[in-house]
């Protein structure tokens, strides 16, 4: 997809302007890349509705595209690359973090210091466009970066960061002859030399999950990536995370007006607890599903991973395996999930809110109990949430330890649940919540500058 500014919204606009502030302020005037054009990128964050710690073992999730993006806006180009070479040298900056330098190389490592290691996420994208150019090739940029996803809230500010990364660089291979993704339909089987737009974010998000998982160190799925490359307006989407294959899900999808009436909003309220999946109990909660995994397949050896399992197989796991304690909690979550979302899905095209809400709380209580990814903070939320009257439902949302919670709300009590929440949470808490309506979004575009 691809935008005009003034086709914006107001929040991406400002982003904007904010990026080709501090691109002007930090690389001025420049002969390497002063005769070249501005190319700019935004992609979205997301909230996820249900659905969570199933990705990973290429289960299903509902998440949707958010107002709040990711932006990256400066100059690039393709060259041959040169090790000793400064005019070979890229440089990145963001408005939360300080300028870093680096060439872009096959070899090119992790950074490590606590100031530069942000820009790991973009490298990391980098690398995975590589493949698309002759070997003696390499990118050479300037880039500025802003954008209003919270950082550490769990709505995904590092999917965002990797996907507007990506669409950067597929503009600079534009202007370079069209090459990106020349690799992948080099490696396809069949002879078309054509790629479809469905298969551009289906690949992009591939990339972007490598890069983090390989460059920056984070095991994750798949889901944040996926949305934000391919994102749509007014649909939340069912992703098979093993498969790929995603189906668009409406909210009272009869299309009259008095299902539109009708229809909840959706609330998100950031805790401000912050968290960092590459650090602890994430990768921890990773090679846990591994493990459960390996103990279910004894008693069924069809099952490659926990997609693949459900309730019965648990309980013959526990019978005749050994399958107890952390695993068997893990496993249970992840079985429950997947099926959970499913029928969310169904559910909101029939307009079923309430059976929609009564999943959305089992989702936390599983979280809460069985995956044990909450913390006080996010359990106040959805408690707070849960007993205001004209709330459907109430979750943590995204990988935990913090972050946001996603409610479920009558359209005419929404503002007053934020309210609410913002009050008691603070008297509860000590800190501030901030919270916000959203509804589902396009995903990352190209932006005409």
């Amino acid at each position: 997809m691809s935008s005009a500014t003034s086709d914006l919204p107001s929040n991406v606009q400002s982003s904007i302007s904010q990026a080709k502030t501090l691109f002007d302020k930090s690389f001025g005037k420049d002969d390497r890349t002063d005769d070249l054009p501005i190319h700019c990128a935004s992609a979205p964050g997301r909230v996820n509705l249900i659905g969570e710690h199933t990705d990973y073992t290429g289960g299903y999730v509902l998440p949707l595209a958010i107002g709040f993006n990711t932006v990256c806006y400066g100059r690039g180009t393709i060259a041959k690359y040169k090790s000793t070479d400064a005019a070979g040298k890229s440089r990145i900056v963001s408005t939360n973090n300080p300028i870093v330098e680096f060439h872009v190389s096959p070899s090119l490592s992790p950074l490590s210091s606590s100031t530069d290691k942000w820009a790991n996420y973009v490298q990391g994208v980098i690398l995975q466009y590589l493949p698309d150019l002759q070997s003696d090739e390499t990118f050479v940029l300037d880039m500025a970066i802003a954008g209003d996803v919270p950082l550490g809230s769990g709505l995904s500010s590092s999917a965002s960061l990797e996907v507007a990364t990506a669409v950067f660089l597929e503009c600079i291979m534009l202007h370079n002859g069209g090459v990106a993704y020349s690799s992948y339909k080099k490696n396809r089987t069949r002879n078309d030399t054509t790629i479809s737009t469905k298969e551009i974010k289906m690949e992009r998000a591939i990339r972007c999950q490598r890069a983090e998982n390989l460059h920056c160190g984070v095991p994750c799925g798949i889901m944040d990536q996926f949305v934000s490359s391919a994102g749509c307006q007014g649909k939340l989407l069912l992703i098979d995370c093993r498969s790929l294959e995603f189906r668009e899900v409406s909210v009272g999808s009869s299309g009259t007006k008095e299902a539109d009436d009708d229809a909840p909003v959706l609330v998100v309220a950031n805790s401000n607890v912050k968290h960092d999946l590459g650090d602890g109990e994430y990768p921890v909660r990773v090679q846990q599903c591994k493990d459960a995994t390996d103990i279910i397949s004894k008693v069924n050896p069809r099952i490659k991973s926990l997609r693949d399992a459900s309730m019965e197989d648990i309980d013959a796991a526990i019978s005749s395996a050994g399958l107890e304690g952390v695993l068997l909690q893990r496993a249970r979550h992840v079985v429950s999930e997947n099926k959970r979302t499913v029928e969310t899905a169904n559910a909101l095209e029939k307009g079923d809110w309430k059976l929609v809400g009564q999943l959305m709380n089992e989702s936390h209580n599983s979280m809460k109990n069985d995956y044990e990814v909450s913390c006080d903070e996010i359990d106040v939320l959805v408690d707070l949430a849960q007993s205001f009257d004209g709330v459907h439902g109430s979750r943590l949302t995204g990988g935990g330890f913090g972050g946001c919670t996603v409610t479920l709300v009558k359209k005419e009590s929404s503002q007053q649940l934020m309210d609410y929440l913002n009050q008691e949470y603070e008297k509860k808490t000590g800190k501030q919540c901030d919270c916000f309506a959203t509804s589902p979004g396009d995903g990352a575009r190209a932006i005409h500058i």
